[in-house]
């Protein structure tokens, strides 16, 4: 097909801004889906985005539209999550397009994470349309929300599409302003193969789908390809697009979106960011791939029973291929056995992991406090990175530690100032500097610990300010602190699981509220259990868990009071004898709250 008729397109937005909807009705609007066969957020095709109504993963999807100036054109559509904690979705994403719309809630206006969307388009020189959309609200601010536009990401008001993509109001506009602004792929097909691989997933009876953005070159059924960064060499067995359902096509050319597959069997072969290659004539460079983010915060992973734990290493490496911000490596625990440390990039990103296993791989799974990762400079002058709770080196051999800080972007309504403020120094912020975002929003910026924000953060300030609070972050650098390790002690016995690294200051303040918490979630066992939080081999906090009583001397009919002494001796003996012995049984419930606090 003839490039100057082809357009890829990326849809970028806040959480919950429209962009699953707007997709919906561009699918709808061009014929790429029936109307019979339609669905509210047909490209979020897990059941969790559906439930939870946020896109988690990225989707690809090619469309045909016939424009006003009658040419028929060939639009690829990326569809991309809002969250924080999906930002390198959205950045591999754009990696693979030439433009992108930027979707803007005519209610809410700007947000923290619509202004982090826009500039992570602009650094990959990407054409970008701004669209308000629910303009059919009642509540809708349109004339308010075009000024933050102007004022803040500095567009005319010419360049603003007006839309409601529940209404299908503005659809045909934004498809001829794709047309008009965003630029047709360069390349060539004669040239040497380059795509880029921006996604794969794993398919029992074809293997790993790879999904890539053709740049240079042709992708043919039977060529031999190598990945560059690897080196390792497949046979392509089948070429395909999606529209939105898979279709197999003989050829991929330069400027295109699908997938392929080779018969590759192993996930971890694959790497996303990776340049695909021809055999016989190879590219001389790799394509600049997205920009691979960190993982920031870390927590155990085990299976309730131990004989999954080969089927959870399994699941994993499987979803690994279509979520390349999540690592894990191997690791024990006393309280729970054999398991996995692993990495997300935030709290949310955590929870939607153990969903996913849990759902799709009929796992039951237990997690452990996250944490966030802390380097440690050891009196010997060595320096390593500690993420587990038990590999933090003894105090007398710890020189320096240093825990990883943020730049946090609050865009908030000007009433809430206060109490974000107050929030923010609570959690050991340092206010930087403020903006006003018109007449009624105010932007706010602190610097702060990582570790203060990745539990509730998020969900205070929203709390705070009813909603129309909004966050985005992004990592500084490493600063000192006073660290510490809290553990948690069940009968003199350390339970590894409730272990966590903290700033010495808050240590006392959580260990009260942990052992009350435990306190609370652990059940009367047949033996007194003594909960107890410390830090070394100083406790600061401690509840005890009375005994389940059993009244002994019950079948006692008067008599002489000899034999009931008898029997409580009897029972004292016993219980002290369950308490060497016993194991204290802890719910899962226990561990979820925990997490929460």
């Amino acid at each position: 097909m003839d490039k100057n008729l082809i357009r890829n397109f990326s849809i970028i937005a806040h959480i919950d801004h429209g962009k699953s909807t707007l997709a919906d009705r561009l699918l709808l609007y061009t014929g790429a889906i029936e109307e019979r066969r339609f669905k509210n957020q047909l490209l979020d095709d897990m059941d969790l985005e559906r439930e939870r109504g946020i896109t988690i993963k990225a989707s690809a999807v090619r469309i045909n539209y016939t424009a006003q100036d009658n040419n028929k054109y060939l639009l690829n559509l990326i569809d991309t999550p809002g969250h924080v904690d999906f930002s390198y979705e959205v950045s591999k994403s754009l990696a693979a397009c030439e433009g992108a719309l930027l979707v803007v809630d005519a209610a809410q206006g700007i947000e923290a994470q619509t202004v982090a969307n826009f500039y992570l388009a602009i650094e990959h020189n990407l054409k970008i349309i701004p669209v308000i959309n629910k303009i059919d609200l009642g509540n809708a601010q349109v004339d308010r929300v075009k000024e933050q536009l102007c004022d803040i990401l500095r567009f005319t008001e010419s360049d603003i599409i007006l839309a409601s993509a529940k209404e299908g109001i503005g659809i045909e506009e934004i498809l001829e302003k794709i047309i008009s602004v965003i630029p047709p792929p360069k390349g060539n097909d004669v040239n040497h193969l380059q795509a880029l691989i921006f996604d794969s997933m794993f398919n029992t009876f074809k293997g790993v789908m790879v999904y890539v953005r053709n740049f240079n070159g042709v992708i043919k059924t039977g060529h031999e390809i190598k990945m560059m960064s690897s080196q390792k060499k497949y046979k392509i067995e089948e070429v395909g697009i999606f529209k939105p359902e898979r279709a197999q096509i003989s050829e991929l050319k330069s400027g295109e979106v699908g997938y392929f597959t080779a018969n590759i069997r192993d996930p971890k072969e694959i790497i996303i960011g990776d340049t695909v290659t021809d055999v016989k004539l190879p590219a001389k460079e790799s394509l600049p791939g997205y920009k691979k983010i960190k993982p920031l915060v870390f927590c155990g992973i085990y299976p309730v029973n131990a004989k999954d734990f080969t089927r959870l290493k399994d699941a994993m490496e499987k979803l690994t291929l279509n979520d390349s911000s999540f690592v894990f490596e191997p690791e024990t625990s006393q309280s729970f056995g054999y398991g996995f440390r692993c990495g997300f990039l935030g709290l949310l990103h955590m929870e939607i992991v153990q969903e996913r296993l849990e759902r799709e791989y009929d796992l039951n799974l237990m997690i452990t406090t996250p944490n966030v990762v802390y380097r440690i400079k050891k009196r010997n002058n060595e320096e390593i990175e500690v993420a587990n709770p038990a590999r933090l080196p003894p105090d007398n051999e710890i020189a320096e530690a240093h825990e990883p800080y943020i730049r946090a972007f609050i865009i908030a309504p000007f009433e809430s100032i206060e109490p974000i403020c107050k929030l923010a120094k609570e959690r050991r912020g340092i206010f930087k500097t403020q903006e006003f975002l018109g007449q009624d929003r105010i932007k706010i910026i602190f610097e702060m610990p990582l570790s203060e924000i990745v539990v509730d953060f998020y969900d205070k300030i929203k709390s705070l300010t009813r909603g129309y609070g909004s966050l985005d972050y992004e990592f500084q650098d490493y600063r000192p602190t006073k660290l510490v390790k809290l553990d948690i002690l069940l009968n003199g016995k350390l339970c590894d699981a409730f272990s966590c690294l903290i700033h010495k200051d808050k240590a006392q303040i959580k260990g009260k509220m942990l052992v009350s918490k435990l306190r609370e979630l652990i059940p009367r066992q047949l033996f007194e259990v003594r909960i107890q939080a410390a830090i070394g081999t100083q406790v600061i906090a401690a509840e005890k868990v009375r005994a389940v009583g059993k009244n002994v001397t019950a079948k006692c009919y008067g008599g002489d009071i000899t034999r009931k002494r008898k029997l409580w001796e009897k029972q004292k003996e016993g219980k002290k004898r369950l308490k060497q012995f016993g194991q204290v049984q802890i719910p899962q419930e226990a561990f979820l709250a925990v997490l929460k606090i």
